[in-house]
Parts: C-alpha cells; sequence; structure tokens
C-alpha cells in the first residue's frame, strides 16, 4: 500500500531511518529505488486485517508454518528493498537479523496480504504484485474490501485467481487445507467496523 514519494533513488539506509524515526506511521517502503509512503489506514482496513489474523494464525500455528505478523514490521525481500505486507507469514526457523521490528529472512516468505485502500491500488495489484511475485513470495494475496473479494497470485501464474464466495488455502508442508468463507469474513469486518464507528461516533 502506499503512494510514491517525490522522484528520486532513495536507498534502504534512508528509509530505515525513516521508519526508525516514525515506528508507527506513516509507512515508509523501498522497491527499486522508488519511496513509497503510506499515511495511516483507516478504520476498515486495520479491521480487515485483523479479522483476517484471527481466521489464518491458528492455522498457521497448527500446521507449524511459521510466524505471521501484521504492519509495521520490515521485510527484505531482496538487498536494497523494504516493504511492509499488511500481513505476511514467515517460515518457521532462525531469524537471520534481528533489529527490533526488522527481518532480513524475508525471501522465503509464505504469504503476503495487502488490503486494498483507494490510494493503494495501482501499488498493491501492479508494484507490489511484480515485487512480490519476482522476489519469490509463495503467494500473494489482495483483499478488496470495495468489491469483496480476494485476488490471489502465486509466481507461476499469468494471472490471478478471484475467489469471492470461499477459498481454500494449502501452502506447502501443511497437512490440510484451510477453507474461508468469504463471505462470513466480509461480513464480520463491515459489522465491526459498524460498531466501531458508533462506539467512536465516527460518520
Amino acid at each position: 500500500m502506499g503512494m510514491p514519494a517525490i522522484r528520486r533513488r532513495w536507498t534502504a539506509d534512508a528509509v530505515r531511518r525513516l521508519n526508525v524515526a516514525t515506528p508507527s506511521w506513516p509507512r515508509y517502503e523501498l522497491i527499486d529505488g522508488e519511496l513509497l509512503v503510506t499515511p495511516s489506514p483507516g478504520l476498515p482496513h486495520q479491521i480487515a486485517v485483523t479479522q483476517l489474523l484471527l481466521l489464518i494464525a491458528p492455522y498457521v500455528e497448527r500446521e507449524r508454518l511459521g510466524i505471521i505478523i501484521t504492519a509495521p514490521s520490515d521485510v527484505e525481500l531482496r538487498e536494497g528493498s523494504i516493504t511492509q505486507p499488511d500481513l505476511y507469514v514467515m517460515p518457521a526457523g532462525p531469524v537471520a537479523e534481528d533489529r527490533g521490528l526488522s527481518w532480513t529472512q524475508g525471501h522465503q516468505l509464505v504469504l503476503a496480504v495487502e488490503v486494498l485502500s483507494p490510494a493503494s491500488v495501482r501499488t498493491d495489484r501492479v508494484t507490489k504484485r511484480d515485487f512480490y511475485m519476482e522476489s519469490g513470495v509463495a503467494e500473494y494475496w489482495i483483499v478488496d474490501l470495495e468489491s469483496r473479494l480476494f485476488e490471489r497470485w502465486v509466481p507461476t501464474e499469468a494471472t490471478p485467481q478471484i475467489d469471492q464466495t470461499t477459498m481454500s488455502w494449502r501452502p506447502a508442508g501443511s497437512s490440510a487445507a484451510l477453507s474461508i468463507d468469504i463471505h462470513a469474513y466480509f461480513g464480520r469486518v463491515e459489522q465491526q467496523a459498524s460498531w466501531a464507528r458508533r462506539a467512536l461516533e465516527l460518520p
């Protein structure tokens, strides 16, 4: 997620300094020397991330697939790059380098997920999709709240799988698949967002 900032070629060290200075938001990412800046997300976006975490975390733990992490946290899929997926699964095993909320063993990600926001459509669907697929991420999900669908990309396919009713996820090494009721998922997101707006007296 994010919007291109002023044109200049950024370095990973410079972007890390920005993220240290602002550990929560905005979120700074780096792909091919371009700085991507993501403002603080809206309420439905964060609820969507939380609800997805609640759905898949027990499965990831049961199948011993690795560690499930949410943004903000830096992932270095390639040297000189920094991305912060909304949610991702890093395989189990020793972490090469730990700098607080920064990992460099990201090139083996089991899953990366981005939840679309109005400002992130092109970045998530083009820039990050290409980057994740070229960087060896096993599977990339785009969660489209407006269209109520999951867009799934894998490196071996040129087009995505679009799921609108149910989705079956069975990553390599798992003994069984996880079935996600997409209608129920988006229903919970909308319900939680409505409750939160009422509680916070938001429009």
